[in-house]
Parts: structure tokens; sequence; C-alpha cells
């Protein structure tokens, strides 16, 4: 009952001091006006149209006409600095309207803030809200909060399938254009941003992050990332999920997986960059044999076979028998399932455990933290009293220099336990879709595929051999 009482009070000051405000404005511009024109009636009003189709009353001199601001006009069309009495009142004008003008601008500035303290204040109550016309599979419920759309629900869990299948957010996006698929927006081209922007997006494994953006300038509107400005407020299980977090976080460590350069992810099959050549050690992809013929097939090979000196004599493969002797390797690590998902447990617990680089993490965090107070410490001193710039120099430079190796400590270490997290999280996935399978595998499947297998390696005697993501190797 005193939080509430607490809270009721608190409330009522904050009302208090928001009429007091509003009521020291008021006075404020009444006293622009009246300091400036002795001869006020307060029955006539000057409005001034700083936005299009907005006008606001306030104390104005008698017989003076409505004030275009922005074109800087009478509405009789007179300019301002051309008024029929000539009293001087070119340089009144000008004043007069540099005063309205700053006094809207702090009437904006006011209402800006207190749509903003309304807007934090939700979010730190826990509320969520999204642009629904324009957000894929959730509608807006009875109460305010996300409810699943059934169909558009269908959608955002195809485009995660077709992503853990190894097709690329452009590869998606082109499939769901060609087919007709409506974007969030009610549009009928999809852009690869969109789609990163779904697969990335923690509301539809149920949670929420708030405050995602905030408005930099109350003038300009303009809307920046929030990279730690403001307060950020993490809901968890706000509402249904879509996808199961299991599978969002998969998602977001195959999204960091893939970058550019020589470990380039490849969407344009499933194949595509999982098999190895044994000889040189670059990708197979796919070729067309006799294309303009009846005979047309598809093989895979080596894609530096004829580049480099010397010739690759790895064989060519076909897609049908990759799958095939994935299916044996596959089975050959079935076989001794319950047994390797109890080493790969015990494994992890030893070899994939980060408490000691946290530890040293945040001992270097400290140690980072005392030499940046002793740094802020001596330059006061140097401002105040009078020292010998040369030692004050070399120890500062000492100083700066430490700082910097520490920085750079911890950043290694801030990257190791980032490398061990993710290695961590692979072999999680690995093991939760290996318990999902029990028996033998009779047919080719996707899902393991793409879930289990690292790379395949084709040799030139013929021999095509399966590292799987747990580092064990099965010959197909």
């Amino acid at each position: 009952m005193r939080v509430s009482l607490a809270v009721h009070k608190r409330q009522n000051q904050a009302r208090e001091q928001g009429k007091a405000e509003k009521d020291d404005r008021n006075d404020l511009n009444r006293f622009f006006v009246a300091a400036f024109y002795q001869n006020i009636n307060q029955k006539d009003t000057i409005q001034t149209g700083h936005n299009k189709g907005e006008k606001t009353e306030r104390p104005a001199m008698k017989n003076v006409c409505v004030v275009d601001a922005e074109h800087g006009v009478y509405k009789d069309g007179t300019e301002v600095n051309e008024r029929k009495d000539n009293r001087g009142n070119e340089n009144k004008g000008e004043v007069l309207l540099t005063i309205m003008s700053s006094l809207a601008q702090e009437e904006s500035r006011s209402i800006s803030e207190n749509c903003t303290w309304g807007q934090r204040k939700r979010f730190a109550d826990g509320k969520v809200t999204v642009p629904f016309k324009r957000f894929l599979g959730y509608d807006r419920g009875e109460d305010g909060n996300l409810v699943i759309n059934p169909e558009q629900a269908k959608v955002v869990k195809r485009i995660y399938g077709m992503f853990l299948k190894g097709m690329t957010p452009h590869g998606i996006a082109k499939t769901l254009t060609d087919e007709g698929v409506p974007t969030p927006a009610g549009k009928r081209q999809w852009g690869q941003t969109t789609i990163k922007s779904i697969l990335s997006n923690e509301k539809y494994k149920g949670d929420a992050l708030l405050q995602k953006t905030f408005c930099e300038d109350f003038l300009t509107k303009k809307m920046r990332t929030n990279q730690g400005e403001v307060p950020q407020y993490y809901v968890e299980n706000n509402h249904e999920a879509i996808i199961d977090p299991e599978t969002f976080e998969m998602v977001q460590r195959e999204l960091t997986k893939r970058t550019k350069g020589k470990n380039r992810h490849s969407g344009v099959h499933l194949l595509s960059g999982r098999i190895k050549c044994g000889d040189c050690g670059g990708w197979y992809g796919s070729k067309v044999w006799h294309s303009p013929e009846k005979c047309k097939r598809t093989v895979w090979q080596c894609n530096r076979k004829y580049k480099n000196e010397v010739r690759c004599t790895t064989p060519y493969l076909d897609e049908a028998s990759v799958k095939e002797r994935f299916t044996t390797a596959v089975n050959q690590l079935l076989a001794g399932r319950d047994a390797a998902i109890a080493a790969y447990e015990l494994g992890m617990a030893k070899t994939l455990d980060t408490t000691e680089l946290e530890t040293q993490q945040q001992e270097l965090l400290s140690e980072m933290e005392v030499l940046n107070g002793m740094i802020q410490q001596m330059i006061r001193q140097n401002a105040t009293v009078a020292q010998d710039q040369t030692e004050y120099n070399q120890r500062f430079d000492s100083l700066s220099q430490k700082f910097k190796e520490a920085e750079t400590k911890k950043d290694a270490v801030a990257q190791q336990i980032s490398d061990i997290r993710d290695r961590r999280g692979t072999m999680e996935d690995f093991l939760r879709i290996l318990k999902q399978h029990d028996g033998e595998v009779t047919a080719f499947s996707e899902k393991l595929w793409c879930g289990l297998l690292d790379y395949a390696t084709a040799y030139a005697d013929g021999r095509l051999t399966f590292t799987f993501k747990n580092g064990s190797t099965f010959e197909g």
C-alpha cells in the first residue's frame, strides 16, 4: 500500500510541476509581447503558421493581421517589413517573428519531451508495440499485444527453413517474389534487407527488445540506432513464438558465420560450398555437360580443375550419388549415437568452458578503469598545479601505453570467448539434431545435411569422406 501511495504522490507532484511549467511559459509569452508592444488588446490574437495547416493563437497588438512565419507575409499579402503606418516596424516585425519562433520551438521541445517520456515509461513497464500493418506474422490482439496470424506465420517459418537449408537472403527474396508472396508492407518485390530483418528479429521467438532506435533531434525528428545512448529493455516470453528459441539461435549463428571473403557462403544449391577437392582444397561447383543436347546433365567438379598449373585429378560427382553416400555416412554416425552424445557433452563441459576467460576479461576491465582514473587525475592536477611538463608527458605516455596494452588484451580475450561460444552453439545444435534421430536413416534428409555436416572431401581414388560438425569423419 505504501508503494501505491508513493507512486500516487509522485504522479501528483509531476502533474503540479507540469502545470507550473505551463503557467510559467504563458507568463513568459505575455511578458515578451507586452514588453515589446505597450498597447495590448487581449481579445485580439496573432496566428502563427509554423507548420502547414497549424495555427496557434497568442496575445498580439491591435489591428495586426495574420502572420505567415514560413513565407514572411501578412494575410493581405503585404510583406512584414512594409507596414503602411510606417512607424519603424521593420525591425520590430523581425524581432516579433524571432520571439514567436523561439516560443514555438520551446513549446515543440516541451511536447517532444513529454511524448518521449511517455514512450520510455511504456518501455520500462514492458509494454510492447509494433507497426502491425507492416509486421509479418502477427496481428494486434484485444489487449494490444501480438497475436499470431496463421497464414503469415507459415511464410515466416518458410523463410527460416529456407535459410537453414542453405539459401541466401537474396535467394529467398527472389523465390518469394517469383511466387507472388506479398511483403510485410503488402508489396510484390522482396528485398534481402527485409529477409535479414525477419531472420534477426527476436519477436519471432516470443521476446521483445524495446527502444532499438531513438529520436536524436526533436526538430528534425531524425532517428538513430540505439548504441547505448539510452536504456534498452528486453522482455522475455512476451507473446506466443512463431520460431522456437533453439532454431532462432541457430539462425543467428549461421548469419554470423556467413561472412564475405574466402569463406563466403554460397546458397546457389544445397551442395554449394560443401564439397572440397582433395587435391587443391578448392570447392566443387556445378557444371552442365552437353547443354544443347538431349543427354544434358549436371555434374559437380573442382572449380579449379583447369585453373591450377597442375591439373586436379579428383573425379566429377553427381548429386544423386553424393546424397546416397551421405546417408551411408550418417548411419555410421548414428550407430554409436548414445555413447557419442555422452562423450560430446562431457567434452563440451571441459573444452568449451569460458569461465576462466571471463574472469580474465573482468580483471582487464578493472585494470583499465584504474589506469583511466589515474590518467584523468593526472590531467586535472596538471591543469591546476604547475609541473615539469617533460616529466608529466613521460608519465602520461607511460600510463597511456599500459592502457592500450590492457585494451588489446581485453579485445583478444573477448574474441576468444566469442569463438568458443560459437563453437559451443554449433555443438549444441548438432547434439539436438542427433538426439532427434534414433534408428537407421533410409532416405536423404536436407535437415541432417544442413544440421550435421560441416563439409565433404572428394579424393582422386574415388573416396568421398564426410566431416561432421563434431569433428568426426566417416566415409560414404
